[in-house]
């Protein structure tokens, strides 16, 4: 299949999405982010601290070779030389601590993340998938959290420390001497305005680099779930080809993105050097020549007041270089943060219900009680605006008034739609792709909710019946099976988490799946993964048959449950079917109408209308479209 996406569009992040992941940080950690940003400080100041001591160190040498009694000089050099090495040591301590605190909170932050991310995609309305790629929605896991990982790990503690070092450098150079601090600025200044020119574009192509993976991504499953396609029609050459050009939009992206962000080191790093040596000629200049120094200190220019002020250059040179560097690690790190909160703030599915499913019993005088044991008999729990609850047990009873509906504004996909199912009734809907089959029985289970007209379930509107308890009370076989990485034992049970293995295997038996599962090697025990590759398509229908059977519940839906069973595995599901369906409600879609002759009353459909109705016999009296498709005379398509 080709894709003619659009190439990815630069969009910055969200304004506040920065500050947004200190506060989630916080939120997470309140007690250990405080502690590692203390450590990133502490070592912070033990980067400035020893200037001061080089300082006092030469002065002492100074002075002490004037008159040369070095006696007393050495105790107080000595006494420095202790004081930075305690100073260093106590900085390791601090740093491993550090190190080890922010690959705690980074993973720990990280997990939590991914858990709101996964619980926040549960309970998303089906709406969200239908219009996303699955494999960019996978992007959010793995590429946006990456660089997230990159920015909480490394861009935000070297930001923190290379600030801290830049404003306490500054502070410390302003000490000893303005005019010498004035001369540093100016280079800084510098060093801004050509990364700023040199490395102005690398923001924007790492934010496009990020979207670019998430399309590349997104292609590349699509063309696994794909490959018996491709290899069916020889499409290797051409996914290969568009996969090229993907990667291509991909590498071109991360190639600008890098080339802007590395050029940027050398630049700012040899600007350095260059301010370097300014400063030593600017310095021995103003030695030599006994300019007046202006300083909070007091001190006239001196050895003791150049040497250290060359080390403050380099360290306020190369932690200004440390920051231009992490700003397009944040950049991306935002963008990445700026997807992941996306997906987390898409509005949930809207669920305003307040009429649940509840255990029941029924006494001798026919009422309806309350139980928390499991009777095998469920009731509607209605509470009234006066405090009043009203009980009605679950039977099955569907009526579809009126219903219009629309995936989208302005394009109708059912018009006028009224269906009335009885308890114990099969209802089957037959016609044409696109007729709006499978709409109503989206509607049915609220994956989506009608906008004209109503749906009533045992006389109480679907819309004020929680979602999760319509759905329990609904069994859905739909025509693309998905079965999950675990036994065959456990993909029925899916239907029904609480069923004991005799349940599973009676369910598997009424579907007519019990007699190809106790010939698997391991039986019911055997693994199942890729989606059940290991087994054809029929028996992966079966096992999903098997799964809506162990939920027992009061309504079936079957979405063209047997488009892809050959005959004979038809004839077996079939059995299966009308012995799940006794006593159920059961609607039925369907393109083989062998499969839906013996329904109580069949909807041909056409546009989203309704154009005939009534059973099998009726219909072929009428010699209207059913007649037509069921003699072959207009065929389904």
């Amino acid at each position: 299949m080709k894709h003619q996406g659009k190439r990815p569009e630069f969009k910055k992040p969200k304004k506040g999405t920065f500050g947004r992941v200190i506060k989630t940080l916080f939120q997470c950690y309140p007690v250990l982010v405080p502690v590692a940003v203390f450590c990133i400080l502490f070592s912070a100041v033990a980067a400035v601290v020893p200037d001061f001591i080089i300082q006092k160190v030469i002065a002492v040498i100074e002075e002490y070779s004037k008159t040369g009694d070095w006696a007393g000089a050495y105790p107080k050099i000595i006494e420095y030389i202790v004081f930075i090495a305690i100073l260093y040591a106590v900085a390791l301590a601090v740093t491993v601590a550090h190190s080890q605190l922010m690959a705690y909170i980074t993973q720990g932050f990280l997990s939590k993340l991914r858990i709101k991310m996964f619980k926040g995609m549960q309970v998303l309305p089906i709406r969200y998938f239908d219009t996303h790629k699955h494999g960019d929605i996978m992007s959010h896991y793995t590429n946006d959290i990456d660089t997230l990982r990159q920015l909480v790990s490394q861009s935000l503690p070297s930001l923190i420390r290379a600030g801290s070092v830049v404003i306490g450098v500054l502070f410390a150079m302003l000490y000893y001497s303005l005019w010498m601090t004035l001369v540093v600025i100016f280079g800084v200044i510098l060093m801004m305005l050509v990364s700023k020119k040199a490395g102005g574009g690398s923001a924007k192509y790492f934010i496009r680099q990020q979207k670019s993976m998430g399309k590349a991504e997104g292609y590349i499953q699509e063309m696994m779930n794909g490959q018996k396609v491709i290899k069916v029609f020889n499409h290797e050459i051409e996914c290969i080809d568009e996969f090229e050009k993907i990667n291509e939009e991909l590498c071109e992206d991360s190639r600008k993105a890098h080339s802007y962000a590395n050029v940027l080191g050398p630049i700012i790093g040899n600007i350095g050097n260059i301010l370097y040596v300014i400063m030593a000629v600017a310095g021995g200049l103003f030695i030599a020549t006994g300019a007046k120094n202006i300083s909070i200190s007091g001190f006239a220019f001196s050895l003791s007041i150049v040497v250290p002020f060359l080390n403050m250059t380099k360290q306020f040179t190369g932690n200004v270089n440390q920051l231009s560097q992490q700003i397009n690690s944040i950049v991306m790190g935002c963008a990445g943060a700026d997807r992941i909160f996306s997906l987390m703030d898409e509005k949930e599915e809207e669920d305003d219900g307040y009429v649940t499913l509840v255990n029941a019993e029924i006494d001798e005088g026919g009422n309806v009680i309350e139980t928390e044991k499991h009777t095998g008999k469920w009731a509607w729990k209605h509470p009234h605006g006066d405090g009043t609850v009203t009980y009605t047990p679950l039977k099955g009873d569907v009526e579809i008034n009126d219903v219009t509906f629309g995936y989208v504004e302005d394009k109708v996909v059912l018009h006028n739609i009224s269906v009335y199912a009885k308890p114990g009734q099969k209802v089957a809907f037959v016609g044409a792709t696109g007729a709006g089959k499978t709409t109503i029985t989206n509607l049915i289970n609220r994956f989506y909710d009608v906008e004209d007209g109503k749906i009533r379930y045992d006389g109480i509107n679907i819309q004020k019946i929680k979602k999760s308890d319509l759905r329990r009370s609904l069994g859905i076989v739909l025509q693309d099976t998905n079965l999950f990485s675990g036994t065959v034992m456990e993909n029925i049970r899916y239907g029904n988490l609480d069923a004991t293995d005799e349940e599973c295997i009676n369910a598997a038996i009424l579907a007519g799946a019990d007699d190809f599962i106790t010939r698997l090697p391991k039986g019911y025990e055997t693994e199942l993964s890729n989606n059940g590759s290991n087994l054809s398509q029929g028996q992966r229908q079966l096992i999903s048959i098997a799964r809506a059977a162990v939920a027992d519940p009061p309504v079936m839906i079957l979405d063209e449950a047997t488009s892809s069973i050959d005959t004979r595995t038809e004839a077996i599901v079939q059995r299966g079917m009308d012995r799940l369906m006794k006593g159920r409600t059961v609607f039925v879609i369907a393109h083989r109408l062998s499969t839906v002759k013996n329904s109580d009353v069949i909807m041909v459909m056409e546009n989203g209308r309704i154009i005939e109705r009534g059973d099998h016999n009726s219909l072929i009296e009428e010699k209207g479209k059913y007649h037509q498709l069921y003699t072959g005379a207009f065929e389904l398509q």
